[in-house]
């Protein structure tokens, strides 16, 4: 039993506060008082966030035998996917995870395209399908997984360099988990920031907003077909050459707006017979260590969907009057993330002249996708450079102040553009197993 004298001698928990105002802030405090805890379990290998990024490390490191633990915030496996809603899948099907995930999707009929035809690299999927995959095929590794269970605190050597244990607080109390090394795939880098890491957040300039988040949804309507111009994905709106035959998200846009809604950005997506995605708008300037303002967002995006559906019932004409607002996602989606500091920091450049490195664990092919990070600015800014494909060197997913912490998926370090094209979730599952395969081979 661990006594509170014997647990101030040895452990060092790191915490990380709030509602910082300035980005590259470094905070780590040392616990004043001994919190009583279990042991939770040990591993070879703790991997912290099951979402996309988070299942392809567990999964990739228990298929080479090593022990390995996956400690989960939400009820279920996926993430932004999931708890998120985020069912668009983009320069995605990199890897043995992307590919196996694929085939046990259309197995399920559970691949929706996102152009004419399906495509590997970029569809929508059934979020409550993808649950069930990420749920077998982490339990047939043997990956022992957990949920409801996030990272609070961390327990380090004395050198400061390593981390020696995490601690979860979950129905279970305080668990004190081990492993020999650790991956951050909580997207948001809370893992790292907890272990005392550096790390920037914001906009390409100082002071700027960083990404602004969204909330996701599904409606039930009457008659899908009727309201094809609107949705971005209809099957058979496409032309001979793949491209949509008019603009859905234009169409959709002054359709709200005509019927009284200011969404920002409203659109929708086909899933199925009468099954919409629906989308309305940005939520800007809000950090992801901010606990009050995210919930503050979360409600009023909420509210901003609900206004958009009953504005179309109420004003649209009779193709809207059985809209119907289904479930909302459980989490806001945040398109920023705290970018852990490295021992490499991609760059705009390296973006820019399409960088290769010997270490590579990922290759980025997706653009600058900077959504408006101030209101009343165009949906997509322009800052007025283009990114070829560029690799993601192993480094980047290295901690620079913790030697046995890694990192993959948006947190990774990088600047604020290229986090721009690698923050989406093809590059995160790639990333995932190959920080993991590396890990397992210095484990």
């Amino acid at each position: 039993m661990t006594t509170r004298r014997s647990f101030l001698k040895t452990a060092t928990l790191a915490t990380v506060g709030l509602g910082f105002q300035t980005p590259d802030i470094r905070s780590a405090t040392v616990s004043s008082h001994a919190v009583p805890y279990s042991e939770g379990g040990s591993a070879d290998l703790i991997v912290a966030g099951g979402g996309p990024a988070g299942i392809a490390a567990a999964i990739t490191a228990a298929r080479t035998g090593k022990k390995v633990i996956l400690l989960e915030m939400q009820g279920c496996l996926g993430g932004i996917w999931t708890s998120g809603l985020c069912c668009c899948l983009i320069d995605f099907g990199k890897g043995t995870v992307a590919q196996e995930f694929i085939r046990r999707l259309d197995q399920l009929h559970a691949r929706i395209p996102r152009r004419a035809k399906m495509l590997d690299s970029n569809f929508l999927m059934m979020p409550e399908y993808a649950k069930l995959v990420l749920d077998r095929m982490c339990t047939e590794a043997g990956v022992r997984f957990l949920f409801h269970c996030p990272v609070v605190a961390v327990e380090k050597d004395v050198s400061g360099r390593n981390i020696t244990a995490v601690f979860t607080e979950s129905k279970s109390g305080r668990q004190r988990w081990t492993a020999k090394a650790f991956i951050d795939t909580t997207g948001d880098g809370d893992l790292a920031a907890r272990a005392g890491c550096g790390f920037d957040f914001g906009g390409l300039n100082p002071g700027d907003n960083d990404q602004p988040a969204s909330l996701q949804g599904f409606v039930l309507v009457d008659d899908d077909e009727s309201l094809k111009e609107f949705i971005t994905n209809y099957p058979g709106v496409f032309g001979p050459d793949g491209k949509p035959l008019f603009d859905a998200k234009a169409n959709f846009r002054e359709e709200a707006h005509r019927c009284g809604s200011d969404a920002a950005a409203p659109v929708l997506s086909w899933y199925g017979k009468n099954l919409l995605g629906i989308a309305s708008g940005f939520e800007y300037g809000i950090r992801v260590d901010d606990t009050e303002a995210i919930t503050r967002a979360t409600v009023h995006a909420r509210e901003e969907l609900f206004q958009l559906t009953q504005a179309l019932i109420d004003h649209g004409d009779e193709r809207w009057k059985g809209l119907r607002l289904v479930t909302t996602s459980a989490s806001i989606g945040q398109r920023a993330a705290r970018r852990i500091h490295g021992l490499y920091t991609i760059t705009t450049d390296d973006a820019v002249n399409g960088a290769t490195f010997p270490d590579a664990v990922s290759t980025s092919n997706f653009c600058f996708d900077v959504h408006t990070t101030k209101k009343g600015e165009n949906y997509v800014v322009d800052y007025g450079v283009r990114s070829k494909p560029f690799q993601i060197p192993f480094r980047s997913c290295q901690a620079r102040d913790v030697d046995n912490l890694y990192m993959a998926g948006r947190c990774i370090s990088g600047g604020f553009l290229p986090m721009s094209s690698y923050r989406v979730t093809g590059s995160a599952v790639e990333m995932g197993e190959n920080v993991a395969k590396r890990v397992c081979e210095q484990l």
